[in-house]
């Protein structure tokens, strides 16, 4: 008795939609290959497989809510080099979520901190496990408002239900004065269901009594969070600014560098170094007027023109005072007693007298020898 058997209703009661849709192509090819029963059903049931996990990968990355999707071997370890792919072997296993296991990432923006959880939390769902991404405001501000509503325990159930919980930008705004209260609320209860929590923060963990408002419990949720967890510190530069041209620092200079006369000194006035067999360029007369043989700097004074050594020379001195026993009026000072007046007189004359030396001295060494 020959009976037909509807085998499209049978795969589609079944849920085999990958099935329905290859066997009867692969069945063509099994022909031709002379292909066993085994092994067709075998790929069959491997394609069915690989479908379904692929499919239940995106809707978990549709569920957990990345801002962007970063896979481990996406991560560039070699521009940030203060982690290591070792480092991370323990936290991209089953391991991460069956032993409750956590890290806190640190360090200054653009160094990778939410591209490595997210990577992290990725991998968590490719091992078969739910995660969940945050922001430490988003939390916050939501759990806040179910406070206030008088739901927090279904508030909080977002937050403690998947296998792995993300909380990025731990102090990177400012939080409410009740933010350790809610925070310690998931923390906790997470805690005590050995479910695993990755942070990411630009400040240290030293300073989150700071962030939160509350020293106690940020001590509390650090405690929990790290009884099976760790600080991972990433250093370096910023990522997303690579392309531009690194800042050039200039030394701090040694010993007293002023410029002289308008003279650029130190690497901005030697120019570009030359390279492999060019020619540096020839001083400017700029920095060759005013040097020495010998090599030694020119003086740190400007010296006078001639011009206005003659005129400085020629000039008659005023007198200091009226005569003996006046009142004497210096650059717009009050009247000085007799004995005052004697005493500045006497002190301004013998400055007269070493800048008259002075410029003499100049004068002379300007006239040539013979």
């Amino acid at each position: 008795m020959n009976t037909t058997i509807d085998l499209e209703a049978l795969l589609r009661r079944l849920h085999l939609p990958t099935v329905r849709r290859l066997y009867s192509e692969l069945a063509q090819r099994a022909e031709k290959e002379e292909m066993g029963y085994r092994d067709y059903l075998a790929i069959l049931v491997a394609e069915e497989v690989a479908h379904r996990s692929q499919t239940r990968i995106q809707r978990a990355v549709r569920r957990a809510k990345f801002p962007f999707l970063k896979t481990i071997e996406e991560f560039d370890f070699t521009f940030q080099n203060s982690v290591r792919l070792s480092l991370l072997g323990s936290y991209l296993g089953p391991e991460l979520v069956t032993e409750g296991r956590g890290v806190i990432f640190t360090g200054p923006t653009g160094t990778g901190k939410t591209s490595l959880s997210i990577a992290i939390a990725y991998r968590a769902i490719q091992n078969g496990f739910e995660a969940l991404f945050t922001t430490a405001a988003e939390l916050i501000d939501e759990l806040q408002q179910a406070t206030h509503q008088g739901r927090l325990r279904q508030g909080l159930t977002k937050f403690t239900h998947p296998h792995l919980l993300v909380v990025d930008e731990v102090g990177y705004l400012v939080h409410p004065v009740d933010a350790a209260n809610v925070l310690f609320q998931v923390v906790n209860e997470r805690y005590l269901k050995r479910r695993p929590m990755i942070f990411t923060t630009n400040k240290p963990v030293e300073a989150w009594g700071k962030v939160l408002h509350d020293p106690d419990l940020a001590e509390a949720i650090l405690d929990r969070a790290l009884e099976r967890g760790r600080v991972i510190e990433m250093r370096g530069p910023s990522y997303r600014t690579r392309h531009l041209p690194s800042k050039t620092r200039v030394p701090t200079p040694q010993g007293d560098r002023t410029p002289l006369g308008g003279i650029p000194v130190g690497p901005a006035a030697a120019g570009p170094r030359p390279g492999p067999g060019e020619r540096g360029s020839s001083p400017s007369p700029a920095l060759l007027e005013g040097a020495r043989i010998s090599g030694k700097a020119a003086p740190e004074y400007l010296e006078l023109a001639d011009a206005s050594l003659l005129q400085l020379l020629s000039a008659p001195l005023e007198p200091l005072s009226q005569g003996p026993g006046e009142m004497m009026s210096v650059s717009g000072m009050g009247g000085l007693s007799p004995t005052s007046a004697l005493i500045v007189g006497f002190i301004l004359g013998a400055c007269t007298f070493a800048a008259s030396r002075a410029i003499s001295k100049a004068v002379r060494a300007r006239q040539p020898a013979g």
